[in-house]
């Protein structure tokens, strides 16, 4: 029961020699759409209020770098997330960050080391270190400087990584 062409109950894809011809969906015109309302609705006009004063008030500018700043706790969360491979700890809590500066021009400097100078990711992590810092809203650069003295022992790690190691 073959049916002809213009006959069939579904659409079925094209055969690769079938001859096809296919046609541009019609461009949209304005004049196909809805007509404007020819005035506009007015706003309703606001009248001065209480926070007017407000709203026109200055921010109080904070120091953006320095010591115990919102934006240097900023980057020392945002290196908590970085876990050592070879240890379930991140490298803030294994003693791998000596220092967080971040400078009043929103420059962060993070002074690190790796557990050993032949450690498997001695070409990476101070790369993701950079990268994890830089991505921190706020800052404007980061830098890595990568140290090895004084060198890293496990005295540097905090309790809590002790704890996860089974030290304590």
């Amino acid at each position: 029961m073959n049916k002809p062409n213009d006959e069939r109950d579904f659409i079925a894809a094209p055969a690769p020699n079938d001859n096809v011809i296919a046609q541009k969906p019609p461009r949209a015109r304005v004049s196909d759409a809805v007509e404007l309302q020819e005035e506009p609705a007015a706003a309703p006009k606001r009248e001065r209020d209480y926070l007017d004063g407000f709203l026109h008030q200055k921010p109080a500018q904070d120091p953006v770098g320095g010591a115990g700043s919102d934006l240097q706790a900023a980057v020392i969360e945002a290196l908590k997330e970085i876990f050592d491979p070879e240890i379930p700890v991140n490298i803030y809590d294994l003693g791998l960050i000596y220092g967080v500066e971040v400078d009043e021009e929103a420059d962060a400097t993070i002074t690190m080391t790796l557990t050993t100078p032949h450690c498997p990711v001695a070409e990476t992590m101070p790369g993701e270190v950079e990268l994890r810092a830089s991505s921190v809203p706020g800052i404007r650069d980061a830098e890595v400087e990568l140290v090895w003295d004084p060198p890293w022992s496990p005295e540097k790690m905090s309790d809590e990584a002790r704890l996860e190691l089974g030290m304590l």
